[in-house]
C-alpha cells in the first residue's frame, strides 16, 4: 500500500534517517519502536506529507486515506464535545448535500431518454452505495458510542471542548479519527492519556478495524495486543521484523549474539590468515600460499555488527534543603471548577522525606491536587499549606503548554538559570541526552520524549526539596523510566507523582492517596501493601469503573460494533447486544462468510466461511443449479488462492527490494493484483450468497 525508498532525512549535519526502505501492506500493524529522538515521530510526519525529506520517496495509492494522531497537537475550541467529534463526518455530510442535490435535479426533468438524465441515475446509485460503504448506522450513534469507550460520559458530550483537559481533548481528536474510517492509521503514543479501560476499548477496537496501522508506543501490552510486525529505528537504519514487540525483543537479542558470535569468528580467523602472511611472506616455498591466502582475505565479506545506541539518561537530582517536619497538608478540602466538584472533604498530610503516589482513574482529581499544592488552584472550601521552607519543582503532564517553542534547548535552561549553575548548563543537557548541535536545536521540532527529558532537566537548576511530578513518563522510553526511577530512588527530598504505571511506582512510594468517587483515602506502605490490602492484582483493576464486569461486556461489544460499523443503537444496552450476538451466531451464517473474507486475505478464512456456509442447511438433494454454483465458487476460490500468493511475493519484494526491482513497478502489480483480487472476492461472495 504505501512503499518508502531510499528515505533520507538530514538536519544540518545530522542525518536523522539515512536511506531506508520500508512496505506498509494492507495487513500490517506495526509497532514502531527505538529511543526518543530517533526519527519515530517524523517518520509518521513523513507519510503523512507533513514534512519533506531530504532524498528518497514515499509511494502512496490515489485516493489512499490517512488518519493520523500525532504526539502534540491544537485542540478546537468554541464547540461542545459531541459537536467537534460529530465534524469527523463531514465527507459523509457533504456526499448527503450532493445526492440531494442530484436528487432534485432528477425530479425537475423529464427527458428521460437523454444522455444526462442517464448519467444523473448513475451518478446517483455511485452516492448512495458510498453512503451505505461509509456508514451502517447514524453517525451521533457512532459518535457517542466511540466517546463512551474512550472513557467520556454520556452527559459530558454536550460541555465544551475548551473544559477538558490536554488528554481528554486528545480522546476527541482519536475518536474523530476513528470515526472516519481511514486505510491507514498512524497513532503516536495514543495510549498516553488513556485510563486502563479505555486502553482496553481500544485494543479491541483496533482489533477489529481492517486500517492498516503504524502505532508509537512505550506500552509493552499493547503493542503486543495490537501489532504484528515490529520496525525498530536506531541510528537511522531500521531493522525489521515480522513478530510483535515482546517477541521482537528476543528476536533482536538473539540477532545480535549471532552476530558478535560470527564477527568474533571472523575475526580469529583473520588474525591467524594475516599472521600466516606475515611469518611467510619472504619465503619462495610458500609463495603460493601466501599469495592464495592474501586474494581470500581482499575476497572476503567482512561480517559487520550492527551500531548499538547505548546512549541513556544520567539523572542525579540535587541535594535537597531541609524544609520542615510537615511538608503539605490540606484539611477538609473541597476541590474542583466554578460548578463541578471533583473530590470532597478530604485531608492530606505529606511530611519530610515521604515518596508519595497518587493513583486511581482519571478524572478524579489527581492533577487537581497537583495545581492547588502547586498554588495554581485554589480549593473550593477547606484549607491548603505548604510546610516550612518548602521549595516545589512542579512537572507539569502537558509539556507543550510549558515550554516556549520559538526558544532553543539551550536557551531554555540558559533563560531561567542563575548563579553559578549557569557553567554547568552544558554538562546537565548532556546528562539528559542532548549533545554537540542537539543544543541548539528549537524546542518545536524535539519530540515528545525529548521535550519530557528537557522540562526534566529544569529540575536540577535549582536544590527543589519538594518534587511534584505529574505522568513524568508518559513520553519516556523504557530505559528513560528505569534510570528516572533510580534518580529519584536515590532523592533525598519529599516526592509527589501521579503515575498509571506500576512498574515505576513499585519499589519507588512509601504512601498512597487513592481518588475514588469523589473521595480521597490514604494507603501507607508500599505499592504492593497496597495491592494487597485492597485484593487487587494490579493498577489495571483501580482503574476500571466499579460495574468492570457489565462495562467490559458493553465495551466489547461496543468497540467490534464501531469498527465493523454494525446495527447497534446503543453500546451501553447489555439486552440489545446479547440479542445481536445470538442472532450473528445463530442466524447470520452468510454475514459471518462475508466477514471472514473480507478480513482475512488467506485461504483458510475463505476454507472456514464457505465450511460455515455448508452448514447452513441440509437438503436430501444437490440441484443442479447448486451443482453449478458450487463449481463456479470452488473456480473462485482457486483464483483467489492463486492471486493471495501472487500478493504476498510482491509484498515479500517490496518489503526487502534488491538494487534490480523497480519500486514503482512493483507497487504498480501490487495494485493491480489487489483489484483484481478484490473483484474476485466480492463475486465468491456473490455466489456464496446465493447457495
Amino acid at each position: 500500500m504505501i512503499s518508502i525508498t531510499n528515505l533520507t532525512v538530514d538536519y544540518g549535519g545530522f542525518t536523522l534517517l539515512d536511506n531506508i526502505n520500508l512496505h506498509i501492506s494492507e495487513t500490517d500493524r506495526i509497532g514502531l519502536v527505538g529511543k526518543n529522538g530517533a526519527g519515530k515521530s517524523t517518520l509518521l510526519k513523513l507519510i503523512c506529507s507533513l514534512q519533506s525529506p531530504t532524498s528518497g520517496q514515499i509511494s502512496k495509492p490515489a485516493g489512499c486515506r490517512i488518519g493520523y494522531l500525532p504526539q502534540i497537537m491544537e485542540h478546537h475550541r468554541g464547540k461542545s464535545v459531541i459537536e467537534e467529534t460529530l465534524s469527523a463526518f463531514e465527507e459523509f455530510h457533504e456526499t448527503e448535500r450532493e445526492m440531494d442535490r442530484v436528487s432534485a435535479a432528477l425530479a425537475s426533468r423529464t427527458d428521460y431518454e437523454s444522455r444526462e438524465y442517464h448519467r444523473l441515475m448513475v451518478r446517483m446509485n455511485e452516492l448512495g452505495d458510498s453512503l451505505s460503504m461509509m456508514h451502517s448506522e447514524q453517525p451521533r450513534v457512532q459518535a457517542v458510542r466511540t466517546l463512551c469507550g474512550l472513557g467520556f460520559r454520556e452527559d459530558e458530550l454536550e460541555r465544551p471542548t475548551e473544559t477538558f483537559s490536554q488528554g481528554w481533548n486528545m480522546r476527541i481528536e482519536l475518536a474523530k479519527i476513528l470515526l472516519r474510517n481511514p486505510d491507514v492509521l498512524l497513532l503516536d503514543e495514543p495510549t498516553n492519556h488513556l485510563d486502563i479501560e479505555s486502553i482496553e476499548w481500544l485494543e479491541s477496537y483496533l482489533a477489529l478495524c481492517r486500517s492498516s496501522i503504524v502505532v508509537i508506543s512505550h506500552d509493552r501490552k499493547f503493542l503486543d495486543t495490537v501489532t504484528n510486525r515490529t520496525v525498530e529505528i536506531m541510528l537511522g537504519h531500521i531493522h525489521d521484523y515480522k513478530v510483535p514487540y515482546s517477541k521482537y525483543l528476543e528476536l533482536r537479542a538473539e540477532r545480535m549474539e549471532q552476530q558478535r558470535a560470527a564477527f568474533e569468528n571472523q575475526q580469529r580467523m583473520i588474525e591467524k590468515t594475516e599472521a600466516f602472511i606475515e611469518k611467510f611472506r619472504y619465503k619462495p616455498t610458500k609463495s603460493n600460499q601466501v599469495q592464495s591466502r592474501v586474494k581470500a582475505l581482499e575476497k572476503l565479506d567482512r561480517i559487520e555488527v550492527d551500531l548499538e545506541d547505548r546512549s541513556r539518561l544520567n539523572v542525579k537530582f540535587p541535594p535537597a534543603p531541609r524544609s520542615g517536619d510537615v511538608v503539605y497538608k490540606g484539611s477538609d478540602l473541597t476541590v474542583g471548577y466554578p460548578g463541578k466538584v471533583v473530590f470532597s472533604h478530604a485531608d492530606i498530610e505529606i511530611r519530610r522525606g515521604e515518596k508519595v503516589a497518587l493513583v486511581g482513574r482519571n478524572g478524579e482529581g489527581k492533577t487537581t491536587l497537583m495545581r492547588v499544592i502547586n498554588k495554581e488552584l485554589d480549593p473550593l472550601s477547606g484549607t491548603s499549606a505548604l510546610g516550612h521552607n518548602v521549595a516545589i519543582g512542579y512537572y507539569e503532564q502537558n509539556q507543550e503548554d510549558v515550554l516556549d517553542k520559538k526558544k532553543t534547548v539551550f536557551a531554555t535552561l540558559d533563560d531561567i538559570a542563575v548563579g553559578d549553575i549557569r557553567t554547568k548548563l552544558r554538562d546537565i543537557l548532556a546528562a539528559f541526552l542532548f549533545k554537540g548541535e542537539d543544543i541548539d536545536k528549537p524546542v518545536s521540532v524535539l519530540s515528545g520524549g525529548e521535550r519530557a527529558r528537557l522540562a526534566m532537566a529544569k529540575l536540577m537548576l535549582k536544590p527543589y526539596n519538594l518534587l511534584a511530578l505529574d505522568e513524568p513518563t508518559n513520553h519516556m522510553d523504557i530505559r528513560s523510566k528505569d534510570v528516572l526511577k533510580q534518580a529519584l530512588q536515590a532523592y533525598d527530598g519529599t516526592l509527589v507523582v501521579v503515575s498509571h504505571d506500576r512498574d515505576f511506582l513499585d519499589g519507588l512510594v512509601d504512601k498512597i492517596y487513592e481518588f475514588r468517587d469523589g473521595k480521597v483515602k490514604e494507603h501507607l506502605g508500599s505499592l504492593a501493601d497496597y495491592l494487597y490490602r485492597r485484593k487487587l492484582e494490579s493498577l489495571s483493576e483501580l482503574e476500571r469503573k466499579e460495574d468492570k464486569v457489565d462495562a467490559g461486556a458493553a465495551k466489547g461489544s461496543a468497540a467490534s460494533s464501531a469498527a465493523k460499523g454494525g446495527a447497534a443503537a446503543k453500546a451501553g444496552n447489555n439486552n440489545s447486544i446479547e440479542a445481536k450476538e445470538k442472532s450473528q451466531a445463530g442466524g447470520d451464517i452468510q454475514a459471518k462468510g462475508r466477514e471472514l473474507a473480507s478480513t482475512q486475505t488467506d485461504n483458510r478464512g475463505i476454507e472456514a466461511a464457505r465450511g460455515t456456509a455448508d452448514t447452513k442447511a441440509h437438503p436430501t438433494f444437490v440441484s443442479k443449479e447448486e451443482r453449478k454454483l458450487r463449481q463456479q465458487i470452488d473456480k473462485l476460490e482457486k483464483e483467489i488462492e492463486a492471486k493471495e500468493a501472487e500478493l504476498k511475493s510482491i509484498e515479500a519484494r517490496l518489503t526487502e527490494p534488491t538494487p534490480e526491482d523497480d519500486i514503482m513497478k512493483l507497487t504498480d502489480a501490487y495494485l493491480d493484483c489487489k483489484s483484481i483480487l478484490d473483484a474476485r472476492t466480492a463475486q465468491w461472495e456473490e455466489l456464496l450468497n446465493k447457495l
